[in-house]
């Protein structure tokens, strides 16, 4: 794949697990506390005209990403409750593209995706602070990925999902001449 179209997909790389060690726990945590508020600093003061330009060519505009991070999020945190509650669960699936050409997350105001996503990652972390250090073992079922998920790779990868999202639209803004 072309390095550059790489980098745009991928702007601070590719998802890999590491296993979590110690205080990483902590900090995953906390970078998944830190989200909204980063995203809300991210997108201050962009017009619809901006929110409305991809940050890519053939990728979503970052109206639609912000739109995606609650969607998104939101089936993390049912999938952690699922995992957490009961028996290694198969998850159920969902379409992110198509949910991103929904009429509400293609126009809509992004402050209510930017609400929803301040109260999903206060009640997500609010829940996985209180797990022990075995909780985080627990798995969930990815019927078309065939595999079981452990808790702590689904946090490491949800953090990573935002982290990834937000440095689309900041590389966006550093990079275009608005």
């Amino acid at each position: 794949m072309n390095t550059d179209i790489e980098k745009l997909k991928y702007p601070i790389g590719k998802f890999t697990f590491k296993e979590i060690e110690g205080n990483a726990y902590s900090d995953l945590i906390d970078r998944l506390a830190d989200l909204p508020n980063k995203l809300r600093l991210a997108v201050s003061n962009l017009d619809d005209a901006q929110l409305d330009t991809p940050y890519r060519e053939g990728g979503w505009t970052l109206r639609q990403v912000i739109h995606h991070l609650p969607d998104s999020h939101g089936n993390a945190y049912i999938r952690f409750k699922l995992a957490f509650t009961e028996e290694n669960p198969t998850i159920r699936l969902y379409h992110e593209e198509r949910w991103a050409e929904c009429e509400e997350a293609k126009y809509g105001d992004i402050i209510d995706s930017l609400d929803l996503l301040d109260s999903l990652h206060r009640r997500w972390v609010s829940f996985v602070r209180t797990f022990k250090p075995q909780d985080f073992a627990k798995t969930y079922y990815h019927p078309e990925r065939k595999r079981n998920y452990s808790l702590a790779e689904v946090l490491s990868m949800y953090v990573w999902h935002g982290e990834h999202h937000l440095a689309h639209i900041t590389e966006t803004r550093k990079h275009r001449a608005w």
